[in-house]
């Protein structure tokens, strides 16, 4: 009977133009159309971690894809798996965290951190099993943790508060519709203080512009929904330690992350999250009212920049990381997190390879004949990418990586290059069809 039920609906559908695809029949028969959040803390260091639970909660609708479940990206240190109890794959997405950069610090060799970490997951209709899984050294995932979630079961959910007084109201910078068929962008204002609102809701569209300002980003414009939270901190301003300034902001961010001066990151993942509140969210943008140079990005974590002369284009950048999963290009060698990249395995980001199976990476777009390493030529301008090709030096190391060009956005602050480019638009399509 259910057979029959099924193929009656995917005629109706058919008969008035619509598609049914089999992701879509699998999330109406699996979920509803809310969000669950879950609170949790990775605590640990280099040498061992573990998930440990503290709240969840059910949030009004849900803003990913209702047709796009399963992650098709072989990306992130991290993965949650959300399985049916019959072990059936219903949901899936993978992911990178300020704990994985804490582990590569001396500190975290040895020193043991409590990391705030939240999901936000299609609401299960039934029981299920949410999968914490982790990237082993055969570079494959293994489950971690398993919490087994029950919907009907309210009695027996964590209990949980906001960390926050009031909700702040949000704002729509640019509402292109059905958030199920959109990429939803929520750009969070960090270090206003009361007596900025009107300073916030011009930033607010300066960020606004500089999100769909860069290619892909501009010509994909449409696909995006863009929110503003419009929420306040006791004070003005950003903590910096080196300067020894300390304030008591919205979601508490801080200079000097893992002592990189320019690193501008917070690790009150909890205080970020009640921020949104019930605005719809597939990537997060934290807003920095400072105006020294800083930002950072974390794959499928959130996007930071302060307003310095420069965010244009290091937003841009920040968000390479952060919706692509896109590698630093650069070499840096001095940085505490530099050995994120091992040298004897493929890097999991799309744009860098250390060639050890460098046919899983750009190398069908190689034009014919090129050589691989390809020598650097340093006539082209740090203004344009040159040709496509591999050459050494990225991923923080001068020796053993290599990049799709001699100028990137995520080297140079030059355009996305075609490696790149194509990476984000293969995301963006995830959310969009």
């Amino acid at each position: 009977m259910k057979k029959l039920t099924l193929l009656f609906l995917m005629l109706c559908v058919l008969l008035s133009g619509g598609s049914l695809t089999a992701q879509n029949v699998k999330f109406k028969r699996y979920f509803d159309d809310a969000t669950l959040r879950i609170d949790y803390y990775r605590v640990g260091n280099r040498q061992q971690d573990s998930i440990r639970m503290e709240s969840v909660e059910k949030l009004s609708r849900w803003a990913g894809s209702l047709t796009q479940l399963l992650d098709p990206f072989d990306n992130g240190a991290y993965r949650v798996v959300v399985l049916s109890i019959d072990g059936k794959e219903l949901y899936s997405r993978g992911y990178n965290s300020l704990f994985h950069e804490y582990i590569d610090t001396p500190q975290g060799k040895d020193s043991v951190a409590a990391f705030q970490e939240v999901l936000r997951l299609p609401w299960p209709k039934k029981e299920v099993d949410v999968c914490w899984q982790k990237r082993g050294e055969d570079q494959k995932y293994h489950t971690q943790y398993t919490y087994r979630f029950n919907p009907s079961q309210e009695q027996e959910r964590l209990v949980r508060s906001s960390n926050l007084k009031v909700v702040p109201p949000c704002v729509a910078l640019q509402n292109r519709g059905n958030v199920h068929k959109k990429i939803d962008v929520v750009i969070v204002p960090e270090g206003y203080g009361p007596a900025d609102s009107a300073k916030m809701a011009r930033d607010l569209r300066s960020f606004c512009d500089y999100l769909l300002g860069q290619e892909p980003f501009s010509s994909r414009r449409g696909d995006f929904n863009v929110w503003g939270v419009m929420g306040f901190g006791e004070e003005s301003g950003i903590t910096d330690p080196t300067r020894n300034i300390h304030v008591n902001s919205l979601v508490g961010s801080s200079f000097n992350t893992f002592d990189a001066d320019r690193y501008l990151m917070t690790s009150q993942l909890f205080r970020l999250h009640d921020a949104i509140g019930q605005t719809p969210c597939d990537h997060i943008i934290i807003m920095a009212n400072s105006t020294t140079y800083g930002g950072g990005a974390i794959y499928n974590f959130y996007a930071m920049s302060s307003l310095n002369e420069m965010a244009y284009m290091v937003l841009p950048h920040e968000l390479g990381h952060s919706i692509g999963g896109l590698a630093d290009e650069y070499v840096d060698e001095d940085l505490s997190y530099g050995d994120i990249h091992a040298l004897t395995v493929e890097p999991t980001e799309p744009n860098i390879t250390t060639l050890v199976d460098f046919n899983s990476k750009w190398a069908s777009m190689l034009p014919a004949g090129t050589p691989i390493p390809t020598p650097a030529d340093e006539k082209v301008s740090r203004k344009e990418n040159g040709p496509l090709g591999v050459y050494e030096g990225a991923g923080y190391h001068s020796k053993g990586i290599y990049r799709p060009v001699m100028h990137c956005m995520m080297r140079d602050y030059a355009p996305f290059c075609p490696v790149c480019a194509k990476r984000l638009n293969d995301i963006f399509d995830l959310y969009t069809k």
